[in-house]
């Protein structure tokens, strides 16, 4: 499988996407925004697309949009949750300019279904290199403000009374997810992006409340399940994106049962 260059090529790409999601949706779920994760993706498919009818590459049309709307929505801070009716009526416009630019340019529609729905196989050895270096700012941008993000999550009066900034720590940390959000496009698309920055992070999650433990647990299982999803597409002639999504929701699933097994085990302990 590996003599082909498209399967290096996207086994590089998921590699390198996979680390950005797996860490960065870490923080996403534990700071319970991941819808905000999946609202920045729709907002990516008009980036994109309205980037093609240009003549730009739709990576950086997503990169531009997605970042313009992390941080509008790291200003807007706690007011963005709960007003989830507000965020769908602008998704939809989001996809609605979408439609709109493919209207204009009709020969991208092959170019919109990858979008919509990921094609990591077609993705080519120089956007691997642009992924690289999106990865690279992202997980830079992300230890730098790791801690006081990890301090502002678990206790935000307390860390705002130390001088943490709350409003600046949610547009950076948004910016990041914006940014990680364009590059996961490239694996899973648009309407499948929250798979792979969530999926993951849940799971772990559910399995350790350490936070290095449970940081290490979110990018071993976005990589094993990019890798596996991958290779499954090769064997099989599926689409990649099925698989990543299908074992996404196989591993979440497994550490629901786990926590449940586990919960009674030390139930049965207790009574005994």
């Amino acid at each position: 499988m590996l003599d082909y260059e498209f399967m290096r090529a996207a086994f590089l790409a998921g590699t390198i996407v996979a680390v950005v999601a797996g860490a960065v949706g870490y923080f996403l779920v534990l700071r319970n925004l991941a819808f905000a994760g999946h609202a920045l993706s729709h907002v990516g498919f008009a980036g994109a697309t309205g980037a093609v009818l240009i003549g730009v590459a739709p990576l950086w049309g997503l990169v531009v949009f997605t970042a313009g709307a992390g941080v509008a929505m790291g200003i807007l801070g706690d007011r963005v949750r709960g007003r989830d009716v507000a965020v769908g009526i602008i998704l939809s416009l989001a996809l609605g300019l979408g439609v709109l630019f493919l209207h204009f340019y009709t020969s991208y529609a092959t170019q919109a279904t990858a979008l919509l729905f990921g094609n990591v196989l077609g993705v080519s050895m120089d956007g691997v290199w642009s992924l690289l270096g999106l990865a690279v700012v992202s997980l830079a941008a992300l230890a730098v403000i790791s801690r006081p993000l990890l301090f502002a999550t678990i206790d935000p009066e307390l860390a705002e009374a130390r001088g943490v900034s709350l409003r600046l720590v949610s547009v950076l940390f948004l910016l990041v997810v914006a940014l990680a959000v364009a590059e996961a496009t490239q694996v899973v698309g648009i309407l499948l992006v929250f798979a792979l920055m969530v999926g993951p992070a849940a799971a772990a999650q559910r399995l350790s409340g350490r936070f290095r433990v449970a940081l290490a647990l979110s990018v071993l299982f976005a990589l094993a399940q990019t890798w596996l999803g991958i290779a499954l597409a090769y064997e099989t002639d599926w689409p990649p994106s099925f698989w990543i999504t299908f074992l996404s929701f196989v591993t979440y699933a497994a550490s629901v049962a786990a926590t449940h097994s586990w919960r009674q085990h030390r139930v049965a302990l207790a009574a005994d």
